[in-house]
């Protein structure tokens, strides 16, 4: 919405992060044998472009707050052609971040949806949630307007150049910008909301693009130290030093994963991995992999000192990004490699299918 005044800030109504996953893995397509398909609450994972990938649950979250209005694909579109999933870009105008408020319309629409403390049209969270609220707005009003045509088409017309300009027009303005606004984000969110199957593009197929598909249903859920099995979420516990948070032990009231019940959930019943990181990689030292040659699915290590003391495994998604569960107080997320733990830390990595 580079011409428009924005969304806006409130202080309320947060959605617990627990709920997170449980809404996002209702929302996956799986296969017969329960895996995931690459849809995630009607979007295609490997269609989208690697930046987005990592809001998709949050696009899934914000289309519900209009239910059969909105959908997951026609959000993240709409993401994508503001801001290219950039969570703090500025544009000329004054709007900022991956939706492309104006702090000022953000005001009206915004408030601290994960449940960080924090809100802001940079907090890309947030702003999704934001978005698909002021989009909600949008869509009512367009169908009250009695203008022509079709109402998500008025209502990205009204994101882009401002309702005003729709309603002096009398359905979308004939500004070049807003026209091809409109075209290009239908256009994308068609392709979006296009199951093309597992062996397309984008996360490839065989067994390790299965395994990250299914640990991507679990992305949003907390860490917990400890807890997770390969069916699923669940309570952790604390050991005197890990699964604490603010000197209180996290783990035993969380449900949740740590980094090495993700992968097992990730790899199983395909691959049935140990529990523990170290013993993990043990498993699969007999097929390492270099990092040149890294694929959607494999392992990836982190120690202090060598092999014997794995303290970290994350799961590689793809365009030198790793899916893992990080520590305690944080979830499910995608990460650069070198973002994830400490670049000195990477040991190496394995690959346990064929």
């Amino acid at each position: 919405m580079k011409a428009l005044a924005k969304a806006a800030v409130v202080v309320g109504g947060v959605v617990p992060t627990a709920l997170f996953g449980l809404i996002i893995a209702g929302a996956s397509a799986v296969d017969a044998s329960g895996r995931s398909t690459g849809m995630v609450g009607g979007l295609n994972l490997a269609a989208m472009p690697a930046a987005g990938r990592q809001w998709a649950p949050w696009y899934v979250k914000s289309a519900a707050q209009c239910p059969g209005k909105l959908t997951p694909a026609l959000l993240a579109a709409q993401g994508y052609h503001e801001s290219k999933f950039d969570p703090v870009v500025p544009s000329p105008a004054g709007a900022i971040g991956i939706a492309q408020f104006l702090p000022s319309t953000y005001a009206t629409y915004g408030e601290d949806s994960d449940g960080d403390g924090m809100t802001g049209p940079t907090d890309p969270e947030d702003a999704i949630m934001a978005q698909g609220k002021f989009m909600c707005s949008l869509i009512k009003r367009a169908e009250k307007s009695g203008y022509g045509g079709d109402p998500i088409a008025l209502a990205l017309a009204g994101y882009n150049a401002g309702w005003g300009a729709v309603e002096d027009n009398k359905g979308i303005p004939p500004y070049k910008e807003t026209r091809g606004y409109v075209a290009a984000i239908l256009e994308t969110a068609k392709k979006w909301a296009t199951a093309m199957g597992p062996g397309v593009a984008g996360l490839g197929s065989g067994s390790g693009a299965d395994a990250v598909r299914h640990a991507y249903t679990q992305l949003g859920v907390p860490y917990a130290w400890g807890g997770g099995t390969p069916g699923g979420p669940g309570t952790g516990f604390c050991d005197g030093r890990n699964g604490y948070l603010d000197g209180r032990c996290s783990a035993s009231v969380t449900k949740g994963f740590d980094c090495s019940s993700l992968a097992q959930y990730a790899w199983w019943p395909s691959v049935k991995l140990p529990r523990t990181a170290a013993d993990q990689y043990a498993a699969t030292a007999s097929r390492p992999v270099g990092r040149g040659d890294l694929k959607p699915g494999d392992l990836v290590f982190w120690s202090k000192s060598g092999p014997a003391s794995i303290y970290h495994v994350g799961i590689y998604f793809g365009d030198g990004q790793v899916l893992h569960a990080p520590r305690t107080g944080k979830t499910v997320s995608i990460q650069p490699m070198d973002e994830a733990m400490p670049k000195g830390d990477y040991v190496g990595a394995t690959r346990p299918g064929a």
